[in-house]
């Protein structure tokens, strides 16, 4: 039985919710098509600090359904989507259950990861938008560094930058 309601927000500040520092190894268990897929996610996900400790496994677990998937639809390519059976019933062919079944998985995996537009919506503010930018601080000095130390300073905030300027300069 599931939960209702929203899915609760994720506690931060435990280890497995910390953002990795350098990128994780894709896992030497995965088949090629999986692999050239954790490549293809790995980076962004790791530079929007997305990726922890914790989603390495969700990640190659999505990979690989990703793999399972493509050659799912690549079998049905060239395979009838009903057979007929022994007996004479159309059955529905085991690729496109497989297929079905990967998709569902990876819808699962996308949301977990923040891969679909309403999972996205949930991540923390800093998370979704990526790295914010650093506020710029600037000090203007008029003179020389000893007379300028020895003054008050006075800073205000203009258009997302700070400035300082000497107070006896600012008349």
């Amino acid at each position: 039985m599931s939960r209702r309601g929203r899915k609760p927000v994720p506690r931060a500040g435990t280890l497995a919710s910390t953002p990795l520092g350098a990128l994780p190894r894709c896992p030497s268990h995965l088949c090629a098509v999986a692999r050239k897929e954790w490549r293809r996610l790995a980076t962004p996900l790791h530079e929007a600090g997305i990726l922890t400790l914790a989603d390495r496994g969700a990640l190659a677990a999505y990979c690989q359904a990703w793999a399972r998937w493509v050659e799912a639809e690549d079998r049905l390519k060239t395979t009838p989507m009903l057979l007929k059976t022994p007996s004479g019933y159309a059955q529905q062919s085991p690729w496109l259950s497989i297929a079905n079944k990967q998709l569902e998985l990876m819808g699962r995996y996308m949301s977990e990861l923040g891969l679909t537009p309403v999972a996205r919506e949930r991540l923390p503010e800093q998370v979704s938008q990526g790295t914010q930018p650093l506020t710029v601080v600037r000090v203007l000095f008029r003179g020389d560094d000893d007379t300028a130390a020895g003054r008050g300073l006075r800073c205000h905030r203009r258009e997302q930058r700070t400035h300082c300027d000497a107070q006896s300069e600012l008349n």
